[in-house]
């Protein structure tokens, strides 16, 4: 008997000193293929040879002895993993990503590069090593199952977003050289709509700084990037039908087009925002013809006169401009904080406006009937092109003859404004929410008025998806109206924090944030674990 053979019994229980204590482990048999370093004494993979006649028969292979696994640690964290025996997995020098569909090619691609693998394309053949990526089954078109056994790994979902899901579960167990856990997550969000929204209006953010928020918030599984891109303080896009509206430091069309294109890869939706009939500024410095002004002709700050047709076409104008760089599904109207309904008498303070609301709605109708029927009427140009309209909550009014459309999201973000309305008016009305609770999801430059910056130990001890107001719940049976939740960096104070100090100041309330709507349940690790875990992911 070799000399080699004569070691492997003790190398044998070496390795089962090391497993010493656990109960489940059991002793697997793995070949060649998966790396196993069993051989002959000639290099051989041992028994593979001829016999001499009259040689004893080899001594069996060595084998390895696996505890059952441990679910992966990810943010968010998966929702289900079934354990399993075996050694795992961990990406190898000339492994393949494979797809069995070629529409998952960009996923595959992704995943690839990430990996140190090669891509292979679509492939039937299988290798060990191998990432397979499929489509298949029914459901949320957002859920995934992940399978690892056999040296190999298979990410299946229904649609193109689950499987991407699944690739960012794996990129991150095997981070810093982890093993994806041997066994099979199924996995999904809780909420739909799971969004950060940026205020490039009042500050400029740089194209690659919008560009890292996108590969972060991928690899998070967010599916939403709000822009903010329209206020009193700048109006931050190129526009081609208003030139003489655009600030000097701001976005070209191409530069939005690649981090749209950006965003699209990683499944996330960017929502674009053009606030109005307040919020307005930077159109009323190019046009300021168009200023509200009350009785007395004081100009109302931010404030566009809605009883103007001219004011009606310059913002339709822009929305169905950018509706051709912007093509997903989602558009937010705004609708806030219009001065004139923040007045004692609106009718009395703005004629103007009272008139013109009496002569659309009759003898009764009143300014907030005309501002409604304003954001309806952004609704109706938004939905031409096939988007669904969200806008803030302050932009609903009570006792108005006429009543938003009944498809507008509501945007809910502060129980603080004149006549300011429970969120449960809103569900209960049949409504579909939003959540972006000032409470816990604002980050307001400079910490105004009453705002403190959000730590992500709050977010993720107190809050969720239906907490929209303050820190109280509403009751659960609204669950299915709130469609998600989103972060918001809001830039009241533009210079109080550089676009660095930003990102810091949001890392870990964004993994907070998301491990919320992907799960609103209590989680399972502290927040000193999930905080040690985001620092080791990166």
């Amino acid at each position: 008997m070799s000399k080699h053979r004569r070691r492997a019994p003790a190398r044998k229980l070496q390795h089962r000193r090391v497993l010493a204590g656990g109960a489940f482990a059991v002793t697997v048999g793995v070949g060649a293929a998966l790396g196993v370093w069993a051989s002959g004494g000639d290099g051989a993979p041992a028994g593979s040879g001829q016999r001499p006649p009259g040689e004893p028969a080899a001594a069996p292979s060595p084998t390895r002895s696996y505890p059952l696994s441990q679910a992966p640690r990810t943010i968010p964290a998966v929702r289900s993993h079934t354990a399993a025996r075996g050694p795992g997995w961990r990406p190898a020098h000339g492994g393949r990503v494979v797809v069995d569909n070629a529409s998952l090619a960009d996923e595959g691609k992704l995943v690839a590069s990430e990996l140190g693998l090669t891509y292979a394309g679509q492939r039937s053949d299988v290798r060990a090593g191998d990432v397979r990526l499929a489509l298949g089954g029914s459901g949320n078109p957002e859920s995934y199952t992940m399978t690892v056994r056999d040296g190999r790994v298979t990410i299946k979902g229904p649609a193109d977003a689950g499987v991407f899901y699944g690739t960012r579960t794996l990129k991150q167990e095997v981070h810093g050289g982890g093993t994806a856990p041997e066994g099979v997550v199924n996995d999904m969000p809780a909420k739909p709509r799971r969004g950060f929204m940026l205020d490039i209006a009042r500050k400029p953010f740089t194209a690659g700084w919008i560009e890292d928020r996108v590969r972060e918030l991928g690899d998070l599984k967010f599916n939403e990037l709000g822009l903010h891109f329209s206020d009193d303080q700048g109006f931050r896009i190129q526009s081609d039908t208003h030139p003489e509206l655009v600030s000097r430091d701001h976005l070209t069309k191409a530069q939005v087009k690649q981090i749209v294109d950006l965003a699209a890869s990683r499944h996330i939706t960017v929502v674009p925002e053009i606030d109005s009939p307040g919020h307005l500024g930077a159109v009323i410095a190019a046009h300021p013809d168009l200023q509200l002004r009350n009785a007395q002709g004081v100009a109302t700050r931010g404030a566009i006169d809605i009883s103007k047709p001219g004011s009606a076409r310059i913002v339709d104008d822009l929305l169905d401009e950018y509706a051709g760089l912007f093509p997903g599904s989602q558009w937010h109207l705004g609708g806030d904080e219009y001065q004139a309904l923040t007045v004692r008498d609106p009718q009395a303070s703005y004629p103007q406006l009272a008139a013109a609301a009496r002569k659309a709605y009759g003898s009764g109708g009143t300014v907030a009937d005309l501002a409604t029927g304003w954001l309806n009427d952004r609704a109706a140009t938004v939905r031409k092109h096939g988007r669904t309209p969200r806008a803030w909550n302050d932009g609903f009014f009570r006792n108005t003859s006429v009543q938003p459309a009944g498809d507008i999201v509501v945007a809910y973000w502060t129980g603080k404004e004149i006549g300011a309305r429970q969120p449960v008016e809103y569900l209960g009305a049949g409504r579909k929410v939003i959540n972006y609770n000032d409470e816990f999801l604002y980050y307001v430059l400079g910490q105004p008025q009453t705002f403190v910056y959000p730590t992500g130990q709050r977010i993720y001890e107190q809050w969720t998806p239906r907490v929209l107001r303050g820190t109280q719940a509403v009751p659960a049976r609204y669950d299915a109206q709130i469609l998600g939740g989103s972060f918001a960096v809001w830039c009241d104070l533009a210079n109080s924090q550089t676009q660095d100090q930003v990102a810091a100041g949001i890392r870990m309330p964004l993994r907070a944030t998301i491990q919320k709507l992907w799960d609103p349940g209590k989680p399972t690790m502290s927040w000193t674990e999930f905080k040690g875990l985001a620092n080791k992911l990166g």
